[in-house]
């Protein structure tokens, strides 16, 4: 693994909550582990599409796997995304509801 700071980690972090589901798959394992059928069946999306996404966020470096047992268990790479993670969604933002969707998709 390659260890990145500052900016190309901001980047990467960046990325990764760029996309919706991404985003709640990172909100829930700040609040506790979680199984990848777990998180499927509880963000509604498809075990295939959790696959996916849970593969992008461990090659941020933003999750890991841990085995338990036969079933692979994922968790924040590092306890203080978690609080990080916190932090932003306490940030008020000031936006132009013409340049971004409320969903914060950019329209321009």
């Amino acid at each position: 693994m390659e260890l990145l700071i500052q900016a190309p980690v901001l980047s990467r972090f960046g990325y990764a909550v760029s996309d919706a589901t991404r985003a709640r798959i990172l909100l829930a394992l700040s609040e506790a582990p979680a199984y990848p059928s777990d998180l499927a069946d509880a963000l509604g999306v498809s075990r295939q599409s959790m696959s996916n996404h849970l593969a992008c966020l461990r090659g941020c470096g933003l999750v890991v796997a841990v085995q338990d047992g036969r079933r692979s268990r994922y968790e924040l790479a590092d306890a203080r995304l978690g609080h990080a993670i916190k932090d932003l969604i306490g940030v008020v933002l000031a936006v132009d509801p013409a340049c971004c969707a409320p969903d914060g998709e950019c329209v321009a």
